[in-house]
C-alpha cells in the first residue's frame, strides 16, 4: 500500500459538473464519447470510466490498446474506441472486444485477416480521416480505393471521424471550417456505399463549443471532462478535477549566505527557514519551476520554490510563514495552479496533468 503524505484527489463531484456542461451544449440526439486516455489525463482511469458508466456516456476512447485492456479487466463494459491500436494488438483488441481505428490501407488489410483469423464477423471498426491534421487517417486521394475496399469487407464500421486541428484558435476559423467541410465530403461518400449509415463524428472540446455545427452523430470530450476548455470565459464554467497535496518533512534554519539543493542555485540573503516536500521532477513536478520560479501553497499563502528541484525533494521558502512539521502543501488545487504552472514552463495544461508520475497515489473524493 502507498502510504505516501504526497497525494492526488481526484473530485468526482467537479468530473460529474463538467460532464453535465458539455452536455448542455450538444443536441440530445448527439452521442458522447469521453476521451479518458494518458491514464484519464492523469487522474485514475478505471475511477473515471465507472463514473462515466454510471453517467450513462456513449462511448470511451484510449490511445493504445492496453488502456483499454485495463479497463476491461477492471469490468468497464461501454464500447471503447482505440484510437492508435498498433497491428501487434489486434489479437488482444479482438480478445478484449475494443474497437479500433483504422486509418490506412495497411492496418485496414491486417484487421481484416485478424478478424478472419478470429472468425470475428462483422466486427465493429472505426475509420480515421485526415482532414488537416495530418497525423493519422486516409488522405482525400485514398477515398476511391477506400470505398472499394469497404464494400467488400466482413467488418462493421462504427464510424467514420476525423480531428480538428486548431478549433480552440478563432484565427484559424478559416482552415477549420476547411475541414468540416472536407470532412463531411469524404465521411458522406463512403457511407453512400454501405447498406447503413455509421456515425460521423469530428468535434473534441473545442469543437463542442466553438462548431456547435460540426458535431455531427457524436462529439469528443477530453480535456474538457478534466476542467480546462482552452478559453478563459469556458474555462471558468468548468471545475477544476485535480487537487496535488503533500506534506512538510522537515523545516531548518538557513542561515545568511548558505545555499540549498543541486549546483547552489538558491543562497540565502538573509537568516532563512526552508521545507522539505516528498515530491520532484519524477512526480512530474517540472523542473524548471525550480529557484523561485514556481511556487506552491500553505494555508492559502504562495510560497515560492527554492533552489533546484531534486528527483523526488522539492525545498521551499517558508521565511516568515508560520508553519510546522507535517502541515499540508498544495501543489495545485484549482485552474489558475495549473494554468501558472503551464505559463511558466512554457507548456499547456494537458502536460501538466499528464506528467503526474503514477507513484503518486490517486484518490476520488
Amino acid at each position: 500500500m502507498n502510504n505516501s503524505p504526497t497525494l492526488l484527489e481526484i473530485d468526482s463531484a467537479a468530473i460529474k459538473h463538467n460532464l453535465h456542461y458539455f452536455r448542455s451544449q450538444i443536441q440530445s440526439n448527439t452521442k458522447l464519447l469521453v476521451v479518458i486516455k494518458a491514464y484519464g489525463y492523469g487522474s485514475d482511469p478505471v475511477a473515471v470510466a465507472k463514473i462515466l458508466e454510471q453517467e450513462k456516456v456513449d462511448y470511451l476512447a484510449v490511445a493504445y490498446t492496453e488502456e483499454g485492456v485495463q479497463l476491461r479487466k477492471a469490468n468497464v463494459s461501454l464500447p471503447i474506441l482505440v484510437l492508435h491500436p498498433q497491428i501487434e494488438n489486434f489479437d488482444r483488441i479482438i480478445l478484449y472486444q475494443l474497437e479500433p481505428a483504422l486509418y490506412n490501407f495497411r492496418s485496414l488489410n491486417q484487421f481484416i485477416e485478424t478478424a478472419e483469423k478470429n472468425q470475428s464477423i462483422n466486427y465493429p471498426v472505426h475509420i480515421k480521416i485526415d482532414t488537416g491534421m495530418n497525423r493519422l487517417g486516409f488522405k482525400e486521394n485514398d477515398i476511391g480505393e477506400l470505398q472499394t475496399v469497404l464494400q467488400a469487407i466482413n467488418l462493421k464500421i462504427v464510424s467514420f471521424y476525423s480531428h480538428l486541428a486548431a478549433s480552440e484558435d478563432p484565427k484559424e476559423n478559416e482552415f477549420t471550417m476547411n475541414q468540416v467541410t472536407s470532412f463531411k465530403e469524404m465521411a458522406e461518400s463512403l457511407s453512400n456505399i454501405l447498406p447503413y449509415n455509421p456515425l460521423k463524428h469530428l468535434s473534441n472540446t473545442s469543437g463542442i463549443i466553438n462548431y456547435p455545427d460540426a458535431h455531427f452523430d457524436m462529439v469528443r470530450l477530453g480535456i474538457g471532462l478534466y476542467g480546462f476548455a482552452n478559453r478563459d470565459k469556458e474555462t471558468a464554467k468548468l471545475k477544476n478535477v485535480f487537487h496535488l497535496k503533500t506534506k512538510i518533512s522537515q523545516i531548518y534554519i538557513l542561515e545568511k549566505g548558505e545555499t540549498v539543493s543541486y549546483n547552489r542555485k538558491f543562497k540565502a540573503e538573509k537568516r532563512s527557514k526552508i521545507g522539505v516536500i516528498p515530491i520532484g521532477y519524477a512526480d512530474g513536478l517540472k523542473r524548471n519551476l525550480g529557484n523561485n520560479v514556481g511556487s506552491v501553497y500553505i494555508k492559502n499563502r504562495k510560497i515560492p520554490i527554492a533552489g533546484t528541484i531534486c528527483m523526488d525533494i522539492t525545498m521551499i521558502d517558508l521565511t516568515g510563514i508560520e508553519c510546522s512539521e507535517g502541515d499540508e502543501v498544495i501543489i495545485f488545487g484549482s485552474q489558475d495552479h495549473i494554468l501558472e504552472f503551464a505559463k511558466k514552463t512554457s507548456t499547456i495544461s494537458y502536460e501538466i496533468l499528464t506528467s503526474i508520475s503514477q507513484r503518486i497515489q490517486r484518490k476520488l473524493i
